[in-house]
């Protein structure tokens, strides 16, 4: 099994994941790699939560410029992880 923290990169802390709080609603940066079994398993693992459901989007990276030349920024996934009634992440 992977590590569950290679998997979650980190909370999004962002206009639309706060106001998903209300409905008990996450928002995760996640591996490219990882499918939404091990997302669960992970968030489960590391906030000590149950998971009722996992969503995923895989976010394509923008077209950036540095003066003359032109860059990208890489692709992510990203996944909305609504908990079940009762849980909540301590965000502070």
């Amino acid at each position: 099994m992977k590590d569950p923290y290679t998997i979650v990169k980190n909370l999004l802390r962002t206009e639309k994941g706060t106001v998903l709080l209300a409905e008990n609603k996450y928002l995760f940066e996640v591996d490219r790699r990882a499918n939404k079994l091990e997302i669960k398993k992970s968030v489960e693992d590391i906030y000590k939560v149950k998971v009722s459901s996992v969503n995923t989007v895989s976010m394509h990276g923008k077209q950036k410029r540095v003066r003359y030349k032109k860059g990208k920024t890489p692709d992510w996934k990203k996944a909305l992880v609504t908990l079940k009634q009762g849980s909540t992440i301590d965000i502070s």
